[in-house]
């Protein structure tokens, strides 16, 4: 079945992340602008949850006046996703059929196709879409890079889960609860739960988002943790 979304919601969670938060902003509004010019009829919202930020993210959002900006001291990611999404849907009246939510991080850079790409996908039957990364290689010693590529062969039907490359439909998000109170693995956990019942899915190699290869996280066990178990 094929679905038409007339409203996308981009959930953007940060903690302290001043410094990277701007490129993936900028990067976000050219995606926006591009989906826009293909799809004019879609409503595109950007919502960034700043969590518990006790640096200058907040004013770096405030340069981007498209953008909304939460405040929130809580502390734990997969919270931060689901307040972003409750918020920026109390903010219009949605149908949430027709509603898609494109998930990223405040570290990241969105390609300027990837809204537009997600809901090319969404117009063939996709409920959520699977994304791919690509670790920053000026942030990567060559050793570390080439382990990571060994390990990942990106291509359509990828079996990776990553909350920086992620979209879906707002009511298969609702169907299973939404994202749960994780400090870790919130995406693995909310797509595991989709999969359950079966929500038409694409692992997709075509939209690929950069993110920081830095090796000190903001996540307990996160991203960072797995670049720097790729090596002894």
């Amino acid at each position: 079945m094929r679905h038409a979304f007339d409203h996308v919601l981009v959930v953007v969670p940060a903690h302290d992340e001043a410094e990277l938060l701007g490129r993936q902003l900028a990067a976000i509004t050219t995606a926006v602008r591009y989906a826009a010019w293909l799809r004019p009829q879609t409503v595109v919202s950007t919502t960034v949850v700043l969590d518990s930020c006790t640096d200058g993210s907040a004013e770096v959002v405030a340069r981007f006046t498209d953008i909304d900006a939460i405040e929130a001291g809580l502390g734990c990611v997969g919270m931060a996703r689901r307040l972003g999404i409750a918020e920026a849907r109390g903010r219009h009246e949605l149908d949430p059929t027709r509603t898609w939510v494109a998930c990223t991080d405040a570290d990241s850079v969105v390609p300027r196709d990837w809204l537009s790409g997600q809901l090319d996908l969404a117009a063939t039957g996709s409920r959520l879409v699977l994304g791919t990364v690509w670790p920053d290689p000026t942030e990567l010693e060559p050793a570390r890079l080439r382990r990571w590529w060994a390990r990942h062969h990106l291509r359509d039907g990828h079996p990776f889960v990553h909350g920086a490359n992620l979209g879906f439909a707002l009511d298969a998000y609702d169907q299973v609860g939404g994202f749960r109170a994780l400090p870790v693995g919130e995406d693995v956990d909310l797509v595991g739960r989709m999969r359950a019942i079966g929500v038409p899915e694409t692992a997709t190699s075509r939209l690929p988002v950069l993110t920081s290869a830095r090796l000190g996280g903001r996540a307990p066990a996160g991203f960072a943790s797995y670049l720097m178990a790729l090596l002894p």
